[in-house]
């Protein structure tokens, strides 16, 4: 069914057009034919891509208007008291929040497959892209994550939609797909749902209306086609093997062995993501070998176990753990291929998320002996000093706590051959730990 407000509207602003998501949907309007502009705060390699594709963008909000467009859409980070959002408003335009737009934007696919899940989407969505394309599906992929090859949007045609489907706000709910995957239900955005049993509900709820239920075995209550590592699940890992932090392992259908899987990408974990995407695309009628060639194509997205840089025996690495049992995983990983000392460079996303999580927060991070807690980054809070990065650090007795770049430079500083640094968080830790590397690794 095309969507009444693509049909309706020729123009659209956005209104922090640089964030992963609505650069993603900005590109596929403006492939649409249609008029799109936005602003931003800050430059980015996403508001790059849109100036490469002729999409103007203002990085000052404040000096544009938005009256010669037809259609005005926000992300949940922007306030209320926005001057272009209140001006909008004021002159009557349509204003539509991104999980709207993005809801529109799938109808006018026949086929939508949503990945849902506290972690590990933008891995997923970006391996259903590859498969989809070694397949030679006709699709479009909206990703939240820089994959190297072709970024946060993929555009092979529109009989299906691959799109992540994001929890906040209860946004996924928005959205109405063929094939629902929930690859786990840990808790977060407690902010928004009030308890694990809402959140876990509102994961029930949206896959109840899918024709294709794909689930992490054990996770949810048991609704369609299950994965994980458990031998009773649909589809389920064995023979796994581990070098150096990457993973093979035989897939199985049902029981029944399909064959060998080799992962470009590090961790345990992310066999549980590439068994999801085994889940989907068997269901949509790809072969074995076309999965196979798709899986072995992908080889990470930006910020995911990143390695930003190797200098004199250091591997420097960022990735974008930001929950406790993402933060597991990535300490888990990169355990396994240190062959020195562990530092970790911890920034906490949300004062909501750490004060909420905290006890999950300390639990993880205690045994870590060289961990730098970083200043929080709010994103689109306000302070509060129980959920604050200090006072997480103050209930870990081995860290340290680090409010200026400086401080991240001289706590690596004793990084020597063999030792291993990882940044994690969802903030703007990653642009720090850019810069952060190429000091370090000029200077040294």
């Amino acid at each position: 069914m095309y969507s009444s407000l693509l049909k309706n509207f020729g123009s659209f602003y956005f209104i922090g057009i640089g964030g992963v998501s609505m650069s993603a949907l900005a590109k596929y309007l403006a492939d649409c034919g249609k008029t799109v502009a936005g602003s931003d705060v800050c430059d980015s390699a996403y508001v790059r891509d849109l100036k490469n594709m002729n999409i103007k963008v203002c990085l000052d909000s404040r000096r544009e208007s938005v009256a010669d467009f037809e259609a005005v859409v926000y992300t949940d980070a922007i306030r209320e008291n926005d001057v272009q959002l209140c001006e909008a408003r004021a002159l009557g335009k349509c204003v539509v929040s991104r999980g709207q737009l993005l809801y529109e934007i799938s109808r006018n696919f026949k086929k939508v497959i949503a990945v849902s899940g506290c972690h590990g989407k933008t891995t997923c969505t970006a391996m259903l892209a590859h498969i989809f394309r070694a397949a030679g599906k006709n699709f479009t992929a909206h990703v939240g994550g820089r994959d190297p090859g072709f970024g946060n949007y993929l555009n092979c045609g529109s009989d299906c939609f691959i799109t992540e489907a994001c929890e906040y706000k209860k946004n996924f709910l928005l959205l109405k797909p063929d094939c629902a995957v929930v690859l786990n239900s840990s808790p977060d955005h407690l902010e928004c749902y009030g308890s694990e049993e809402n959140l876990k509900q509102s994961y029930i709820q949206f896959k109840s209306s899918a024709e294709i239920k794909v689930g992490l075995y054990g996770d949810l209550e048991k609704d369609g086609l299950s994965f994980g590592f458990d031998k009773n699940a649909d589809y389920h890992a064995g023979n796994i093997a581990e070098t150096d932090g990457f993973y093979t392992f035989t897939a199985y259908e049902k029981g029944k062995p399909l064959g060998k899987i080799a992962m470009r990408v590090y961790g345990k974990h992310n066999i549980l993501n590439a068994l999801a995407a085994i889940a989907v695309s068997r269901s949509f009628g790809i072969s074995f070998e076309e999965i196979c060639e798709g899986i072995a194509s992908f080889a990470g997205v930006e910020r995911r176990f990143e390695t930003l840089c190797v200098k004199n025996g250091v591997s420097y690495v960022a990735d974008y753990a930001h929950h406790p049992e993402e933060i597991r995983a990535a300490v888990r990983t990169a355990k396994k291929i240190a062959r020195g000392k562990l530092f970790v460079v911890f920034q906490p996303h949300t004062y909501s998320r750490t004060k909420m999580l905290i006890k999950q927060f300390v639990k993880v991070l205690s045994p870590l002996n060289n961990l730098m807690v970083y200043r929080t980054f709010a994103a689109r809070e306000y302070y509060d000093d129980a959920g604050s990065a200090l006072t997480l650090s103050q209930k870990l007795r081995r860290s340290r706590y680090g409010d200026a770049v400086q401080d991240i430079s001289d706590f690596i500083s004793g990084a020597s051959d063999g030792d291993f640094v990882l940044f994690l968080g969802a903030g703007d830790i990653y642009d720090i730990a850019k810069s952060v590397c190429r000091n370090d690794c000029t200077a040294r």
